[in-house]
Order: structure tokens, then sequence, then C-alpha cells
């Protein structure tokens, strides 16, 4: 995450980085930084979580023109909860500025906060491997098993930002 940062960072064009050495600025530009790369990152996780969306779209697609529609309703338990999660990513507001400014939040609470993302970078994997293994099971014996884990999967992913979420609201773990 601090990659990102940095990115951002390094971005900033000569006048920026001037007023960014004037007493009073530096703070601001800091916040609207982390604001940007923080709106940088969560574009990035629900643009991988959107790839696996799609895949799990189609699947369903196929599966209907299969004419396998006893199985929709228990795929599109997992659609949804992904769906969910992805929304809820782009949406969300945009924190380290602002926000913070009547929580200062302090940086091994900013290290949590990165440690989420991360994992919820790391989710999208996990996502595609269930996602695959789906595929690979149609027709099978362990096709309900590979259901139940693209659900439990996308509820995980759900309940990871649910927990970043909460570290906005009370500046640590509940």
């Amino acid at each position: 995450m601090s990659d990102l940062y940095e990115r951002v960072v390094s971005q900033q064009d000569a006048l920026k980085k001037l007023i960014a050495k004037l007493p009073g600025f530096k703070g601001y530009f800091i916040r609207t930084d982390r604001r940007s790369a923080d709106k940088l990152l969560r574009e990035a996780i629900a643009d991988k979580f959107q790839v696996q969306w799609q895949r799990l779209s189609s699947i369903q697609r196929d599966l209907i023109s299969a004419g396998n529609l006893d199985v929709l309703d228990d795929i599109e338990i997992g659609a949804i909860r992904l769906r969910q999660f992805i929304d809820r990513v782009k949406t969300a507001a945009y924190g380290y500025g602002g926000f913070f400014d009547a929580i200062k939040i302090k940086e091994d609470e900013l290290e949590k906060i990165y440690q989420y993302d991360l994992t919820l970078m790391e989710m999208a994997d996990e996502i595609a491997a269930a996602i695959d293994n789906l595929e690979a099971s149609i027709g099978s014996d362990g096709f309900p098993a590979a259901v139940r884990n693209v659900n439990q999967k996308a509820q995980d992913c759900l309940d990871a930002f649910n927990l970043r979420s909460e570290l906005f609201k009370f500046g640590q773990e509940s």
C-alpha cells in the first residue's frame, strides 16, 4: 500500500512540491495525497473483483444455456455478495483526509487499514481460485461444495470490508 501512496506523491508537480514546503500546507497535501491513493487503491480492488463477478455471471449464463436452472439460485447468492462488495468498495467515502481531522488516526491504526487493503487485494485471488474450481466442477459431485465455497469467499470479502470500515469509524478493531 505504501508503494501506491509513494506513486501519488512522486507525481506531484513542482508548484505543489513548493507549496507543500510552506507552513500549514504540508498537512493538507499529505491528506489530499492519501485520499488520492485510497481512491486509486479502491478502484484497483473493485476492478479485480469486477473481473471475477463477470466470470461468475458468465458461468451462470452458460448454465442457463445448458438448461441447469436448478443451481442458479445457489450461485446467485455468491454473485449478489460479490456485487455488494464491489459496490461498497467503489462507493465508500475516501479516507485519510477530512474525515480524520476530527478523529486523528494514528500511524499504527493507518497500518491496520493498509493491512486490510492488502488482504482485500489478496482475496481477489482467493475468489478467482474458487470460481476456477466452480467452473471445473460443473456436472460433478463436487459442484455443490464449489458453489458453497464461492458463496463463502464472497461473504468473507464483505466481512473483511466491514471490518476495514469499522477502523474508519472507531480507529480500532471492534
